[in-house]
């Protein structure tokens, strides 16, 4: 018995609802004839029941890609009985790895049941690119080309999800045809606006080369290459801080594209495109924040443009990281008194949110100090910024190696006669052995024990001691700008 004359028989049932049944069974892999049998079995009221607990059943086995049925009530064409035939035979083929012999039956499910199950374009794509890739003929080859662009286009007329399968066919099109640079660009640009932050790391590459590319021909300009680099770098910032399990993916197309983008992003381009847009916005603190990380990125920090986006940002929203880097900036562009100037605002902030920012603190007052002795010539200003630094980390040594050394420099000039002079050792020596007792880091501590016995044999010796009218052992204070007691010692 057909199942045409079944549903003769039988034309109490609703149309729909047996064909819901029908295919139903051919999801759990019944056969036509089984399945026929069962149905003479059932009774009418009994047939429809289950009929909807079918519909049921496949409802909750829809969710996502990997589900058999679309949501909802599959849409059948005019033959449904050839649709479920058709999906069993191209799906048998399918799951035994025969894609070439699960063509034809996929393409009737293609053409005439399109809303049957998402399947039918989730395996498309890999049975229309068999095709393609055991094609010779570059006409029939592009024409497979343009059947696997169909399958995408399809799936989203009938199942959605435009931004995510967008990317895919991109993907697609670019392993296949990677020169389709215009169609490429139009692909990316639409699903990244839909995907947002959700975009997928080989869209974005995609997306940036495809954008270089029409550069490089002259149909878009520079300004929006740049503008498309920062949307597409914040994109992968926002995913490598939230740590996916694909993170790496991510980092990889992070590098790629600051690669790509180095011919196109230098100081002198994002120069020409960013300082217009600031001197028209000197207030605008989100279009400051870009322009500072771009030039950032692309190491334009000597740049005025940087100084001044950052000078501005400071004066906006001052705090003690802002204060920090002007200070670095101004030391490069060797204005020392303003670069100690912002580093003692950062240290002054630093230190009003309490242990948290000790290292800060170390590494601002360590800057200051030696810029103030090596740049400026300033010893009693070095001094009082190394002691600082030390107070912030008794433990680094380097702060009192500094002072030593300083006092070492001061010895030609501190002292009215040699004996004066050679005291100044004393002094010096004591803030080496100190620096060796406290260091943590072992490099740092063997440096400042050399110092200390290397500057031991510029002590006076016993007859010098004796001759001065002094006793080793003995208070002595060393003038001068160092201005300290230490102990008389002979070498």
């Amino acid at each position: 018995m057909s199942f045409r004359t079944i549903h003769c028989n039988h034309n109490q049932m609703k149309t729909k609802e047996f064909f819901i049944y029908l295919n139903l069974a051919f999801l759990f892999r019944k056969t036509f004839t089984i399945f026929a049998l069962g149905i003479l079995l059932l009774g009418g009221s009994a047939m429809v029941n289950n009929a909807r607990a079918g519909v049921t059943l496949m409802r909750d086995m829809s969710a996502g890609d990997q589900g058999a049925l679309s949501a909802l009530t599959p849409r059948f064409a005019e033959d449904s009985v050839e649709c479920s035939r058709n999906w069993s035979v191209y799906d048998e083929h399918y799951k035994h790895g025969d894609i070439g012999y699960a063509y034809e039956a996929w393409k009737y499910l293609f053409e005439y049941c399109p809303e049957l199950t998402i399947n039918i374009y989730v395996h498309g794509i890999p049975i229309v690119k068999f095709q393609y890739d055991n094609e010779t003929d570059p006409e029939k080859k592009q024409e497979w080309l343009d059947l696997l662009m169909k399958v995408y286009d399809q799936r989203i007329e009938h199942f959605g999800r435009e931004g995510y399968v967008l990317g895919r066919k991109a993907v697609t099109l670019y392993q296949l045809q990677p020169d389709a640079t215009e169609a490429l660009y139009e692909m990316t640009s639409r699903s990244l606006e839909l995907m947002g932050d959700n975009a997928e790391s080989p869209v974005l590459q995609i997306h940036f080369l495809s954008a270089a590319r029409l550069v490089d021909a002259g149909v878009l300009e520079t300004e929006k290459l740049v503008e498309i680099f920062s949307e597409v770098m914040e994109t992968i910032d926002f995913n490598l801080a939230q740590d996916p399990e694909d993170k790496g993916y991510y980092q990889n197309t992070r590098s790629t594209i600051l690669t790509l983008f180095k011919p196109y992003g230098t100081c002198e381009n994002l120069t020409t495109i960013f300082e217009r847009r600031f001197n028209e916005n000197p207030d605008n603190t989100a279009l400051m924040t870009q322009i500072a990380q771009m030039l950032d990125q692309a190491g334009c920090l000597d740049s005025e443009l940087y100084f001044r986006v950052t000078e501005r940002l400071y004066q906006i929203e001052p705090d003690a990281g802002k204060a920090a880097l002007l200070g670095r900036l101004e030391t490069k562009r060797e204005n020392y008194e303003n670069a100690i100037e912002y580093l003692q605002q950062a240290a002054n902030l630093y230190e009003g949110n309490g242990s948290t920012q000790q290292d800060n603190l170390f590494r601002t007052y360590w800057q200051m100090a030696d810029m103030s002795y090596r740049q400026l010539e300033l010893p009693s200003k070095a001094r009082e910024y190394a002691l600082k630094a030390h107070e912030a980390k008794p433990t680094d040594g380097r702060p009192l190696v500094l002072i030593g050394e300083m006092y070492v420099a001061s010895a030609s000039y501190c002292g009215s006669d040699e004996f004066a002079k050679k005291a100044v050792y004393w002094a010096a020596v004591d803030q080496f052995a100190e620096a060796a007792r406290v260091a943590e880091d072992p490099d740092v501590k063997e440096k400042a024990q050399q110092l200390a016995d290397a500057y031991r044999e510029y002590f006076p010796n016993n007859e010098e001691i004796f001759f001065y009218g002094h006793t080793v052992g003995a208070t002595y204070r060393v003038n001068c700008w160092i201005n300290e007691t230490t102990v008389i010692r002979a070498r």
